[in-house]
């Protein structure tokens, strides 16, 4: 078994449940899989164990975090256990006098996503509206000195909006703007032939994003390339079970957030401490190290930096968790991916599936 290195970041997955409706959302399809088992005091006792392992940060998210009215109570624990506390939000329902709240209990700072840069869009994506709370709460987070990070999913639909997103970002004075085109796991792989853009379209718009990134240094704009458009795979949250430990709303210890999708024995908060579902379960360590990898990752010099790409992602297009990344043109799954691109272009027209209901209320 390959020692645990340590634990940097916590992702708490508070809730799974949304009033939004978005059709590239990354959480698992089958939402009454995971209820919420975690008290306040629950997270409380993993903020703290977490910490002890060495994490300096917690991203509180969901689905929408401030659908818990414990929230106020959750922020004080990560922020008492040391921990610096960051909220990722969709501004629904929670609103600037919450959120003024929630900084007087120690946020340190706050995510806020947008659908597309204007009303109609957005919220046409979104599937309820929203847009305008999303602008208030972005103006209230600025208002109160918190750092403000705006999040774009991008895809076929909003892709040619890219400077009108960025003109957005500068107006409502985010210190950081991430462009993340889709990754294709959950509702999004559902979603897939709806949602992928043509190699031209992210082209421009990646020239659109240097240009503009050349002309201001506000905000830091983010942009990766989908891994449906790379040579090679990314490592997936910097590699399995390295720095990042996400905990389902049920209380599953993941190294990644679509790691939910896998047959593995991965441990639960509930019944063991942070430490052991980190250290020492199963699933936690099936892939760390080199020793489970085929060919031709285990041979590949470039195994140490992309750690053969993501697993879940493997596991979805191929059925095999251990086999490379599909999206890694050394793969000899590697036509999945170009198919999946010559099927989105034929399908230009296609409708999507809204993220389905079971807990959205």
């Amino acid at each position: 078994m390959n020692p645990a290195p340590r634990l940097w970041n916590l992702v708490a997955e508070l809730t799974y449940r949304c009033p939004l409706r978005c059709p590239y959302c990354s959480n698992p399809t089958r939402l009454g899989d995971f209820p919420e088992r975690l008290s306040a005091d629950d997270w409380g006792r993993v903020f703290r164990e977490s910490r002890s392992l060495g994490a300096v940060h917690v991203g509180l998210t969901g689905g929408e975090p401030s659908a818990r009215a414990d929230l106020p109570e959750i922020v004080a624990l990560a922020h008492d256990a040391g921990l610096y506390t960051h909220l990722v939000t969709a501004a629904h329902p929670l609103d600037p006098e919450g959120l003024r709240g929630l900084a007087k209990r120690g946020l340190a700072s706050v995510q806020i996503s947008l659908q597309d840069a204007f009303a109609d869009a957005s919220d046409a994506i979104a599937g309820t509206p929203s847009f305008e709370r999303k602008l208030a709460l972005c103006r209230a987070t600025r208002e109160l000195g918190l750092p403000l990070t705006l999040n774009v999913v991008l895809h076929r639909r909003n892709l040619g909006n890219t400077r009108a997103i960025i003109e957005r970002a500068r107006e409502l004075d985010a210190d950081r703007l991430e462009l993340a085109n889709t990754q294709y796991l959950g509702w999004a792989l559902t979603n897939r032939d709806a949602l992928l853009p043509s190699r031209e379209a992210l082209e421009s718009a990646r020239r659109v994003v240097e240009r503009e990134s050349q002309r201001s240094l506000r905000p830091e704009i983010l942009f990766v390339l989908p891994d449906y458009f790379r040579k090679r795979p990314k490592a997936c949250s910097a590699g399995w079970g390295q720095r990042h430990l996400i905990v389902t709303p049920n209380g599953r210890a993941l190294p990644c957030h679509g790691a939910s999708e896998l047959d593995l024995p991965f441990w639960n908060v509930t019944e063991h401490s942070v430490e052991a579902c980190w250290r020492d379960a199963p699933g936690m360590n099936a892939f760390r190290g080199e020793g489970w990898m085929q060919e031709p990752c285990r041979s590949c010099p470039e195994r140490e930096r992309d750690f053969g790409g993501c697993r879940c992602q493997a596991f979805a297009l191929v059925g095999d968790a251990a086999a490379t990344d599909p999206a890694c043109e050394l793969s000899p799954h590697h036509d999945r991916i170009v198919s999946a691109r010559e099927q989105a272009c034929e399908a230009a027209d296609a409708a999507w599936i809204p993220r389905g209901p079971g807990l959205a209320e």
